[in-house]
């Protein structure tokens, strides 16, 4: 299956935090925070403004990107996991 993104979402896909122990305490999954760095895997074409015409999204693909803890919405492909946000939940391009 293949998602092409409408409008102004992105589709995201989470980059995997290493594990890190701190005094040798391991957090389970369930304690852990939602990943915020996503790597930019699909875009949709832009909004349409006022006269007609399409605005271009900030990001390409393969950007990595910041986005808001809790916006967008989580969807599965192929028993992967990749959340769909809206050009307006993205918070900032990491370089």
């Amino acid at each position: 299956m293949k998602i092409t993104p409408l409008a102004d979402r992105v589709l995201v896909e989470a980059i995997e935090e290493k594990e890190q122990r701190k005094g040798g305490i391991i957090i389970p999954d369930s304690a852990k925070e939602k990943p915020q760095e996503f790597k930019v895997v699909a875009v949709g074409p832009g909004k349409l403004d006022d006269s007609g015409k399409r605005k271009a999204l900030s990001v390409k693909v393969g950007d990595i990107v910041l986005t808001s803890q809790w916006g967008g919405t989580e969807v599965k492909v192929d028993d992967k996991t990749y959340k769909l946000v809206g050009e307006d939940d993205l918070l900032a391009i990491i370089k």
